[in-house]
């Protein structure tokens, strides 16, 4: 895996990436795809509580996913100025 591209479950709160790859079957993509996921989307770690599912911010929307998908959503994280909060 390249370096800065992580799950999108290992997102922490307040963390933020772009969609890197997806490493799903080709009818899961187009649901993801159908929520506002595609390759090059900013998206946003809202909730990530190490189990159970997570919220996330995809272009302008709140989106839970349970753990095992986002596991195979791929991510470059984007980095955070220290003075910057996290995003809600």
């Amino acid at each position: 895996m390249n370096d800065g591209v992580v799950p999108l479950s290992q997102l922490a709160h307040g963390d933020r990436g772009t969609v890197h790859q997806l490493q799903l079957e080709a009818a899961v993509i187009g649901r993801l795809a159908s929520l506002g996921f595609s390759l090059g989307t900013n998206v946003g770690m809202l909730q990530n509580r190490g189990n159970g599912p997570l919220i996330v911010k995809v272009r302008h929307s709140r989106i839970a996913l349970e753990r095992r998908l986002a596991s195979s959503v791929l991510v470059a994280r984007a980095r955070r100025p220290a003075n910057e909060p996290p995003e809600d």
